[in-house]
């Protein structure tokens, strides 16, 4: 049976979390932590939070302290995704080749999860004619090395996979292997899959034309958002566009980018 955890235990973690990933959980939503990690103390055969923590303190590989902040992170994506933003996103990519024809896309998907959203621009841009020479270059990240892991596998649960996903796409895109669906490795290939903590790596060089960075910026506390979206600004060429989650904006947050003028909803450099 779990034991009620310690004020001290609930706390200590999530300064883990912050430290890794720079990402706070709200007071008024502690409660997830117990939630979160109760599988590991069912596999651990730890029976409290407070074992979790000295656990975390004794360990010397930061193979548990990985787990648990994994664990925390919320992971919540679906294929096309706001189907209308990713439809405004395809006319963008199409207006942007015109404008530098000899020239091939770069896209980062900052937070990209499970890889949902990365494999649906790779799939976007081909049903858009960018295919062959013109195909974009798509880079992919996530701060969680298990989600990373996940997405470099390509591989979803029937309920994933109908989440945002037609059959037309399904068939097209991915192989059924019972219960599972695994995208075929010709998307897959398209898309380099890294490992990157937003606030304190570097970022990719080459700059990009389009960056997703969706619902990443809701858990951070301003001072740390200020300087993420610093991050992204190196990252973009002149003329880019950042696309936001819904409830996100660069509005009084930051003056490195404004709303675009001509892609509703979308953000370009100041």
């Amino acid at each position: 049976m779990q034991t009620p955890a310690s004020s001290r235990a609930i706390d200590t973690i999530a300064a883990l979390l912050e430290q890794r990933t720079g990402q706070q959980i709200a007071a008024s939503r502690l409660w997830r932590i117990d939630a979160a990690v109760k599988p590991i103390l069912r596999e651990l055969g730890m029976t409290s939070l407070d074992e979790l923590v000295n656990g975390l303190v004794a360990s010397r590989d930061g193979a548990l302290s990985d787990r648990v902040v994994d664990a925390l992170l919320n992971q919540e994506t679906s294929f096309f995704r706001d189907a209308p933003v990713l439809d405004m996103i395809g006319d963008a990519l199409i207006a942007m080749q015109r404008a530098a024809p000899g020239r091939r896309l770069r896209i980062w998907s900052s937070g990209c999860s499970n890889g949902q959203e990365p494999l649906s621009l790779a799939m976007l841009a081909h049903e858009r004619g960018l295919t062959a020479a013109a195909a974009p270059e798509i880079v992919a990240t996530d701060v969680s090395r298990g989600a990373i892991a996940r997405a470099r596998a390509a591989r979803y649960s029937q309920f994933e996979v109908q989440r945002g996903l037609s059959i037309h796409r399904m068939i097209a895109w991915f192989e059924g292997e019972g219960a599972e669906w695994t995208a075929r490795r010709e998307l897959v290939r398209r898309i380099q899959f890294r490992q990157h903590n937003l606030v304190t790596d570097p970022v990719p060089v080459g700059g990009f034309d389009l960056v997703l960075c969706r619902n990443v910026m809701l858990y951070f506390a301003p001072e740390v958002r200020a300087r993420a979206f610093e991050q992204l600004a190196k990252a973009m060429r002149p003329g880019s566009l950042l696309v936001l989650g819904a409830s996100e904006t660069v509005i009084g947050q930051t003056n490195r980018f404004v709303p675009s003028r001509e892609w509703r909803g979308l953000y370009q450099i100041a």
